[in-house]
């Protein structure tokens, strides 16, 4: 058994000493949880120690002064985190601690427990060590700990209150918090009286409460990552290359006198390019591969009419069920022509094909361009690494680059 209680307290003990390691180094935008959860697993790795000291001098006649400090430190960390959690329920609820009945009982509770804790150092009706070291619980051990039991039971019955005010997430966390510990004590007070219970007990509430930090900061950060995604992609939406746009006015502009049909289609490409990119704007969700095709196609028109013979495009789109991040497939077009047009090269040729693979959906971009390096950090890379975090962030995709077989660039769009 002693064995059993060593190994227990020492997984526990590892556990806590990372999740509080983890709560320190984690950078949180609220700094009242970091700091709570700080203190928290801070106290619970006190409480471990106290749980070891214990179990190190227990039977030995000779430390009988440490066992007292080691069971009377055991009871007090025990009970800190409850008046915290209490604290913690209410801020996570938007209620303030200095105006809640709740958390004045509960201190009051709290403050009752330490002050026959107090007591219990100097008398025997409580608690007592004898002088061979052994820990004796005294006849009136139910008043001391009755405050603990009623700080539980009503941070139980608040949270079951307050349960439209949590989400599903925390709700359950919360009880997950509460009830082991609870039913922990209980067993060790009432049934059989042995450390396991507690330190299991503590070893769940620690999990739990670590699963929330984790939850917390993973969340947080993806809602980030969605956000920063969504800003590069209207960035990109409104840095269209102004020699673009001018060039397209003034194809439009001299089409109107010698070909006027053309300039209308050229208008209808134009505005459909127009479009298409700042409905990117407001979409936060993936939109229809079709979606993406059609403003790739409009684009790709526009820049035909200006360089005519020069830009030559194919379309091998048979597979087009699928969705994709806004502005992904024309991006990576606009790449291939902007670093692809030379005129020391011949005519720049694009092909544009999609295929059902196994595991998803795959876009294949190649061109016969002058290519350029993997490694490079240029204007380029940079906007295909945008789309890459874009497709990792929306729709778990992957973006690859690689030189194409005879010169040129492949770029390769897996969606799953």
């Amino acid at each position: 058994m002693e064995q059993i209680y060593f190994f227990t307290c020492g997984a526990v003990l590892i556990l806590t000493l990372l999740t509080l390691w983890v709560a320190v180094i984690m950078p949180s935008p609220n700094h009242w949880n970091k700091r709570f959860f700080v203190t928290l697993f801070a106290v619970f790795v006190l409480c471990m120690i106290a749980l070891f000291a214990d179990l190190l001098v227990y039977n030995d006649p000779s430390m009988a002064l440490a066992e007292k400090i080691a069971v009377y430190f055991e009871f007090l960390l025990l009970s800190i985190p409850m008046p915290m959690f209490t604290a913690y329920l209410l801020r996570t609820c938007g209620e303030d601690c200095r105006k809640s009945l709740l958390f004045r009982t509960v201190i009051i509770l709290w403050g009752i427990y330490f002050f026959l804790l107090g007591v219990a150092q100097f008398t025997t009706f409580l608690y007592y060590v004898t002088p061979d070291n052994q820990y004796i619980r005294g006849s009136w051990y139910l008043l001391l700990v009755a405050p603990i039991f009623a700080v539980m039971f009503i941070n139980l019955a608040s949270v079951i209150q307050r349960r439209n005010k949590l989400s599903r997430k925390y709700f359950v966390a919360f009880l997950i918090n509460l009830l082991p510990l609870q039913v922990a004590l209980l067993v060790n007070t009432l049934v059989v009286e042995t450390v396991v219970f507690v330190v299991l007990g503590l070893c769940i509430s620690t999990l739990s409460m670590f699963a929330i930090i984790l939850h917390d900061q993973i969340e947080s950060y993806v809602g980030q990552q969605r956000e920063i995604a969504h800003q590069r992609a209207n960035i990109m939406v409104l840095q269209m290359r102004p020699h673009f746009i001018y060039n397209a006015m003034m194809s439009i502009y001299y089409l109107c006198a010698r070909d006027p049909k053309k300039a209308q289609q050229v208008t209808l490409d134009f505005t459909t390019y127009l479009r298409k990119n700042f409905t990117a704007i407001a979409s936060e969700d993936t939109v229809p591969f079709s979606d993406e095709l059609e403003h790739t196609r409009a684009y790709l028109a526009v820049e035909q009419v200006q360089f005519e013979d020069s830009l030559c495009v194919e379309y091998d789109t048979p597979h087009k069920n699928f969705r994709l991040p806004p502005l992904t497939l024309q991006p990576i077009v606009e790449n291939a022509v902007k670093h692809g047009m030379d005129p020391e090269y011949e005519p720049l040729h694009i092909i544009i094909r999609t295929r059902e693979t196994d595991s998803g959906s795959e876009i294949i971009v190649e061109d016969n361009g002058p290519g350029f390096a993997p490694d490079d950090d240029s204007k380029p890379h940079i906007a295909l690494a945008n789309i890459r975090q874009r497709l990792e962030m929306m729709c778990g995709g992957k973006l690859t680059i690689r030189p194409r077989e005879g010169g040129g660039t492949m770029v390769n769009v897996a969606i799953p």
